[in-house]
């Protein structure tokens, strides 16, 4: 699995004019595409997260999974809670004997199997009949996050678990399964004291208890926040002989760079996820166990619930930025979340709250959504480059797929970017260009046109999601190989170039 962390190689001359960009002077990325290139597995695309379990059980859910895996590569989905008390998994019956009911779990399972997406099975929280004492964090549907009251229960119902998805879905499909055990426990979301201690004893049973079921069960962890607590992890699980198949853990790019680094000073919201990833990447390679595939099952742009970024065209190029610092250090990352089908602060007011999810209520598509449908779009094979904002990929039909961006933060002021793509060694007339920004594949507008409806009629809906859709691709012809492009501020913009076909005019 090492090999899925090399860093793409300098395999492509990519030549930048030194003159910066607020003087608005085009610069020039010149793309040689006769070089070598490396393989670009969509590390990105394959995970996403979601609301609690039990919400997967809504139709309004299920049309959100299906849209977003219509425009990416989605092939698991995780969340929270598959073991509170809404979902039945655990209660006693006379003198306090375990019962255990997977009615739910069937239906959840099967709602993703049919969709075409896997489970990350979270084992969390702790059912109430099962805890230890009666804590409760403070999300909206109060999930237990005290450890088990008796150990020998908790293998039990893990036991239990584990032996029912195996004979309901089969080894063949459950070894391909990722089972992490809790969240967060860094956090709010583990009151075992102390918590690093207790978090092992949990991880330690979890683990051998899958594993005892069959071996070819995968299991990980610490799923902590703020990329906590991994070298720590690692060197536990090896010195006890513990199981330990992959690592996870979280970020978000407005975390602290105290809390993930420790250290006093700031790095920028475009940089913090990839520098997190970065950091617990070389924890891992100088570990016992330098082999580790790293799964990232939580990232964004915010932890928080801010308009202006997780429901705005800012997010397009903060996603492809992370894609370009990324690429080389994780195996795969999961999206937090694809849906606003979503309630850990309560039932959702208004259509766009700043809302996690790629697509807000009534499957309207932000533009985070459109910003992974155009970054699906790129290819296998990466050619290495310079710029600070750029992509360039070829996909395996040959066909030259490059993604621009001109990232702004929030509250700050860029011009726009004047680009001039130059080919080498490819022969081609014309290319391709879709882009997202304030004006192309935006709601918002619109629903501010609106009034800003709390509660939008099914027409208003229909209305929104029509302006968020993606225009279409736009022709434009190449002059001698040349290719000039401007982009706005919170633009992203993706350019495909075919070869020309032998006897073509």
């Amino acid at each position: 699995m090492g090999s899925i962390f090399i860093r793409p190689l300098a395999l492509l001359t990519l030549a930048l004019a030194s003159t910066p960009l607020t003087a608005q002077v085009a610069e020039t990325i010149a793309v040689d595409a006769t070089a070598p290139v490396q393989p670009f597995p969509h590390f990105w695309e394959h995970m996403f997260g979601s609301g609690r379990a039990v919400l997967s059980l809504r139709e309004s859910y299920r049309d959100d999974l299906r849209a977003v895996r219509s425009v990416t590569a989605l092939s698991y989905v995780r969340f929270h809670a598959i073991l509170d008390d809404d979902i039945g998994v655990y209660s006693e019956g006379p003198r306090g004997k375990p019962v255990y009911n997977f009615s739910y779990v069937d239906q959840v399972y099967d709602g993703l199997l049919a969709n075409g997406a896997r489970p990350i099975v979270e084992l969390s929280f702790m059912p109430s009949r099962l805890a230890q004492r009666n804590i409760r964090q403070s999300f909206w549907y109060a999930p237990v996050v005290s450890p088990p009251k008796d150990y020998r229960r908790w293998d039990g119902l893990i036991t239990a678990l584990a032996r029912h998805l195996v004979q309901r879905y089969g080894i063949e499909e459950v070894s391909h399964w990722y089972f992490e055990v809790w969240n967060e426990p860094n956090l709010d979301f583990w009151a075992g004291n102390p918590k690093q201690q207790t978090y092992w004893t949990l991880y330690d049973h979890t683990a051998k208890s899958l594993k005892a079921v069959d071996a070819r069960l995968r299991v990980g962890g610490p799923a902590t926040a703020q990329a906590a607590w991994v070298a720590a992890f690692i060197r536990h699980c090896q010195e006890h002989g513990v199981p330990l198949d992959f690592v996870s853990s979280h970020v978000y790019g407005d975390d602290s760079k105290k809390d993930v680094f420790g250290t006093p000073g700031h790095i920028s919201r475009e940089q913090m996820v990839c520098s997190a990833v970065a950091k617990v990447h070389a924890e891992i390679q100088a570990s016992p166990l330098p082999a580790l595939p790293l799964i990232w099952t939580e990232f964004n742009a915010s932890w928080s619930n801010h308009s202006d970024v997780t429901d705005a065209a800012f997010m397009g190029p903060w996603l492809a930025e992370t894609v370009r610092q990324c690429d080389g250090l994780v195996q795969d990352m999961s999206y937090w979340t694809f849906s606003d089908v979503f309630e850990e602060q309560g039932v959702v007011k208004t259509p766009f709250y700043g809302g996690f999810g790629l697509l807000a209520i009534g499957g309207i598509p932000k533009p985070a959504f459109n910003a992974f449908a155009l970054l699906h779009q790129l290819g296998e094979q990466r050619l290495a480059d310079d710029s600070a904002e750029a992509l360039v990929t070829r996909r395996d039909d040959g066909a030259l797929v490059i993604a621009l961006w001109n990232y702004q933060d929030v509250d700050a002021t860029v011009p726009a970017r004047k680009v001039t793509l130059q080919l080498r060694g490819f022969t081609a007339s014309t290319a391709s260009i879709q882009q997202v920004d304030p004006e192309h594949g935006d709601a918002l507008v619109e629903y501010e046109k609106m009034g800003s409806p709390l509660y939008p009629t099914a027409a208003q809906f229909t209305q929104l999601r029509l302006a968020a859709a993606l225009p279409p691709p736009v022709a434009r012809p190449l002059d001698a190989g040349s290719l000039q492009l401007e982009i706005p501020p919170d633009g992203l913009m993706l350019v495909t170039i075919t070869a020309k076909s032998a006897g073509a005019r």
